[in-house]
C-alpha cells in the first residue's frame, strides 16, 4: 500500500516502468551527490564557496545538512537494491554517502582565514539544486496542471543534465560577470545614485532593483528571439516539450551569461553588492516557479507578478501567442511594450514549431555555433 501511494505521488510508475526501486535509486544518487560536494566545499572552501552568499547561511546549519543528506543517501541506497534487481543507481548513491563519511563528513574543519579570493560558488549550486527539489517537486506533485505528465516525464534526463552540467559552469562562466558586477559597485557606481537609492527602505530598495532588472532582461529576451543569431542559442530553451520546475534549467551556456550580463550591468550603477545578491536569489526561485507545473492561481496577484500560467503560454508553440510575454517578473512590463498574451486557459503544446533541434545535450550545445538552428514557422510575423 505504502509502496503504491509513493508510485501515484511520483506519477510515472504505470506509464514509464519505474517503481519504488527506481526512484529510491535516484533519491540515493542525488543526496550522496549533494553529501559529497557539501564534504569538497569544506574541505576547500577558498576556492568553491562563494564569498558573497556564505553571510546568508551558517556553519553548523550546514554541517546538519551535510549529515542528513548522507544518511539520505544511504537509506534510499537500501531501499532501491531490496527492491530492485539493477543495483547501479543504488551502489552509486551510497559510494557518493560513503566517500563523503571517509573524508570527514559534516566535521571537516573549516580554516576561516583561508576564505576570502575568488571563488566558483559551489556551495550556492548545490544549495540551489537541494531547495528546488525540496520546495518544487511536492508542489507540482499535490497540484499539478497536468497530472499526466509526472516527475520524471519525458526528457527530464536531459534537463537534469542541463542542471548538472552547465549550472556549476555557468557559476563559474558568471564570475566574468557577477563578480566584476558586485565588486564594481564600489568603483564604476554613479555616488549621486548610490546615495539616493541608500537612503530608501530596504524594500523599495530591492523592489526597484527587480523592476530595473526586468527592464533590462525584456530588452535582451526580446533580442534573443528577434535577432536570428541569438535564436539558435535561445531555441534551445524553447525545445522543452513540457514544463515543469527544472525544464527551466534547459538553456545554452551562451544565452545564461548574456542574459546574465544584461541584467547586472544596470544594477551596478545604483544598487549595492547587497542588494543584488537578494535579487540574484529571488530571481533563482521565481525563474524557477514560472517554468512549474502548477494549476493553482491567484488571479489578483497575475495582474502584478508572473506567475506559471502566463510564462507558459512565452514557452507555448501555438501561433497566437509566439513572441509574446517576455517579461520575467512584472506583466505590465508587456503591456507597456506590447507584448502581452494572457487569455483563462492553459497553453495545449510546449516546445518549438516549424524548428528542429538535435535531441542530444551535446547537439545542442555545438548545433547553434554551426548555424544548423535557423528561425522557422515559430519565428515568423
Amino acid at each position: 500500500m505504502i509502496e503504491q501511494k509513493i508510485n501515484e505521488f511520483f506519477g510515472d510508475a504505470e506509464a514509464t516502468g519505474f517503481g519504488t526501486g527506481w526512484w529510491s535509486g535516484i533519491l540515493s544518487v542525488f543526496f550522496g551527490f549533494l553529501a559529497f560536494g557539501g564534504v569538497l566545499c569544506l574541505h576547500f572552501p577558498q576556492f568553491l564557496t562563494s564569498a558573497e552568499f556564505r553571510p546568508f547561511y551558517s556553519l553548523h546549519g550546514i554541517r546538519l545538512l551535510i549529515q542528513f543528506v548522507i544518511v539520505a543517501a544511504v537509506a534510499f541506497g537500501v531501499i532501491s537494491s531490496l527492491l530492485r534487481k539493477k543495483k547501479t543507481l543504488a551502489l552509486t548513491g551510497m559510494l557518493f554517502a560513503i566517500a563523503a563519511t571517509a573524508w570527514g563528513g559534516s566535521s571537516v574543519s573549516v580554516n576561516g582565514s583561508r576564505l576570502n579570493g575568488i571563488t566558483i560558488g559551489m556551495d550556492w549550486f548545490l544549495l540551489d539544486l537541494l531547495l528546488m527539489a525540496l520546495i518544487y517537486v511536492p508542489l507540482e506533485r499535490i497540484w499539478p496542471q497536468y497530472p499526466e505528465q509526472g516527475t520524471f516525464r519525458k526528457g527530464w534526463i536531459q534537463d537534469l543534465v542541463y542542471f548538472m552540467s552547465t549550472h556549476l559552469p555557468i557559476q563559474i562562466l558568471s564570475f566574468l560577470v557577477l563578480l566584476p558586477a558586485t565588486q564594481a559597485t564600489k568603483y564604476l557606481g554613479i555616488p549621486a545614485l548610490q546615495e539616493l537609492i541608500a537612503r530608501m527602505p530596504w524594500l523599495l530598495q530591492f523592489f526597484l532593483a527587480v523592476v530595473v532588472a526586468d527592464v533590462a532582461e525584456y530588452f535582451i529576451h526580446l533580442a534573443l528571439h528577434k535577432v536570428p543569431f541569438l535564436w539558435r542559442f535561445h531555441a534551445v530553451h524553447h525545445s522543452s516539450k513540457a514544463l515543469d520546475w527544472i525544464a527551466g534549467s534547459r538553456s545554452h551556456f551562451i544565452d545564461d551569461t548574456l542574459v546574465r550580463g544584461f541584467i547586472l550591468a544596470p544594477l551596478m550603477l545604483g544598487f549595492s553588492q547587497t542588494i543584488i545578491v537578494w535579487y540574484l536569489v529571488f530571481v533563482t526561485l521565481h525563474a524557477t516557479w514560472t517554468h512549474c507545473n502548477f494549476g493553482p492561481n491567484a488571479k489578483w496577484l497575475e495582474k502584478f507578478l508572473v506567475m506559471p500560467r502566463y510564462h507558459h503560454w512565452h514557452h507555448t508553440s501555438q501561433k497566437e501567442s509566439i513572441d509574446k510575454n517576455f517579461a520575467i517578473h512584472f506583466p505590465w512590463i508587456d503591456k507597456l511594450f506590447g507584448t502581452y498574451y494572457f487569455p483563462e486557459e492553459w497553453p495545449e503544446n510546449y516546445g518549438l514549431a516549424g524548428e528542429e533541434v538535435s535531441p542530444s545535450f551535446l547537439g545542442q550545445t555545438i548545433a547553434p555555433f554551426m548555424g544548423k538552428i535557423k528561425m522557422g514557422e515559430k519565428k515568423a510575423p
